[in-house]
């Protein structure tokens, strides 16, 4: 076994951004147009991203009818009591100026007859101010529009370990096809996306394997209120189909479409006012419910009435005919899956976590946006208003001290995929409860001690490698999920106790969670103070 790792390669940066998606490409334009040397990196390729499977659109304040303090009071809803007001109104503020930049840079976004940008509502929005492009492929426009951009990008390869010194970060140890490599830089940017495959039905694509939770915990930031997993409630539905699944976009009930049983009852009658255009949270719960009541797995999204079905939602209606399903005249079976990670790294609303020069931003951050429970369509507002602040605060670390040395090989212990995704879908999906989630603790503990296995990068075989590494942060992952699910004994946003199922006021506050010097994941005690405060002079407010 190898003490040190053999590097291949090396490069000089001001910024490292990791990922390709919305948020990372975002930040890496704005930073390299204020002049900071940034390099990207993406395991995947130009399209391997979260953002590229967006359907719905982009939450932004309608010019009429609408204001910021609906969007505000919209989104503090939806979070079920733990969004951070002040977050949500500096995020939602930042969204007209931040799309008009996206569109300044070639996105096209679909209008109406009468020339204006055409809005449609999504569940949670007391009005119709989601803008989207090619009818439901709206991150395949903001993707395709910031790949365009021509960011020096070096794809297939991925972060093994953030590296930090007294000052905060110093770089980063990568891996690519030509080896271990070391990035010197004073800034690192999580942009990761979420934690979708620790489930075995996502509708995330096979990156989203919380990698960014995994390094940020490794290098002693603390992360926050990741119990709230959102499962989107309308996932189209095949007999034994695992792996990512099509996601049936909200703005299809947006549209007109209900959701009935399998004997044609609605599934949402008298559960909310705003019936099938609940939050999420609501919606997969009387789904689940209903699917428990009738022993089904599915139920049915009835949009025969929607005009235009194809030219509205192509990318859809392509998914539902590849499985044989016709949207204008069949029922599309449905079923709540893995969709969003409500929390994250803990940050402020400029990307700073509770460690110097390390920032976060996208689905991997926890801004104090979503609170318990995203409102839909704030996800690409958020990439694209935090990561556009990131690329130009990172120039705060500018001189700060950035060499790496003495690398050591990793050995991060790891769980088996498929038997992590089973464990995770069994006792900590849409609705949980104690006795399952300790079950879950304790079986994945066995599988750690029985395997032994851990990330080898004495190998040279980069994609192996890769593997290892999203298999150690799913497991880490997992751990801490089921940590702070575990001492949540509530029922608050997306995260539902069938033992513990109303809410509870000495709980309206958020978790927070970091490593051990065992390396295993602490709860932080109740009322610990956990908000980010730092610059280039101050250490940051951290336990």
């Amino acid at each position: 076994m190898n003490t040190t790792l053999s590097i291949a390669w090396e490069f000089d940066a001001d910024l490292v951004v990791v990922g390709g998606g919305v948020a990372g490409l975002t930040a890496a334009r704005t930073a390299s147009r204020r002049g900071l040397r940034v390099l990207t990196l993406s395991k995947g390729g130009p399209t391997d991203t979260s953002t590229q499977y967006a359907q719905g659109g982009i939450a932004v304040v309608a010019p009429h009818g609408d204001s910021v303090e609906s969007h505000v009071q919209d989104t503090v809803v939806a979070g079920a009591g733990l969004c951070d007001p002040g977050a949500v109104r500096s995020i939602v503020e930042g969204g007209v100026d931040a799309v008009a930049a996206l569109t300044d840079l070639g996105a096209v976004f679909d209008h109406g007859r009468d020339g204006e940008v055409s809005r449609t509502r999504e569940g949670g929005h007391s009005t119709r101010r989601i803008i989207h492009a090619g009818g439901d492929a709206t991150g395949a426009e903001v993707q395709r529009a910031l790949n365009a951009a021509g960011l020096p990008v070096l794809f297939g390869a991925a972060v093994v370990e953030i590296i930090t010194g007294p000052d905060g970060v110093r770089g980063v140890v990568a891996v690519s096809e030509k080896g271990f490599g070391i990035v010197h830089a004073p800034a690192v940017l999580l942009a990761t996306g979420g934690l979708g495959q620790l489930y075995a039905c996502s509708t995330n694509p096979a990156g989203a394997t919380a990698d960014g939770i995994a390094l940020a915990l490794r290098a002693g930031a603390l992360v926050s209120d990741l119990e709230f997993v959102q499962f989107h409630p309308t996932v189209l539905f095949t007999p034994g189909g695992l792996g990512r699944r099509p996601l049936i976009s909200e703005a299809v009930r947006g549209e007109g479409a209900i959701l009935v049983d399998s004997e044609g009852d609605s599934v949402t009658a008298g559960v909310h006012p705003r019936g099938d255009l609940a939050p999420r949270d609501v919606v997969s719960r009387a789904i689940a419910a209903r699917m428990r009541t009738l022993g089904t797995d599915h139920v049915y999204l009835d949009a025969r009435a929607i005009d235009g079905f194809p030219q509205r939602f192509p990318t859809i209606t392509a998914s539902c005919g590849a499985v044989g399903i016709d949207p204008r005249t069949d029922l599309i079976p449905v079923a709540p899956a893995a969709h969003y990670q409500c929390g994250g790294v803990l940050t402020d609303t400029h990307g700073r976590t509770t460690v110097p020069g390390l920032y976060a931003a996208g689905e991997v951050a926890r801004t104090g946006l979503h609170g318990a429970n995203r409102l839909a369509s704030n996800s690409l507002l958020e990439g694209l208003v935090v990561g556009e602040r990131v690329g130009a605060t990172a120039a705060e670390r500018l001189g700060e001290a950035a060499r790496v040395t003495g690398i050591a090989p990793v050995r991060h212990p790891r769980a088996d995929r498929k038997l992590l995704q089973e464990l995770m879908t069994e006792h900590a999906s849409v609705v949980r409860d104690g006795d399952g989630m300790r079950a879950a603790v304790l079986r994945l503990v066995g599988l750690l001690s029985d395997a032994a296995a851990a990330v080898d990068t004495d190998r040279v075989d980069s994609a192996a490698v890769i593997r290892d590494l999203e298999d150690s942060a799913l497991t880490l992952t997992a751990r801490t999920l089921l940590l702070a699910a575990a001492a949540r004994t509530e029922s608050r946003g997306c995260h539902t106790r069938s033992d513990h199922p109303d809410p509870r006021e000495e709980l309206h506050r958020s978790t927070a969670v970091r490593l051990g010097p065992n390396g295993r994941p602490q709860l932080l005690p109740a009322g610990t103070d956990i908000h980010v405060s730092w610059s280039r002079s101050t250490a940051p407010v951290a336990p």
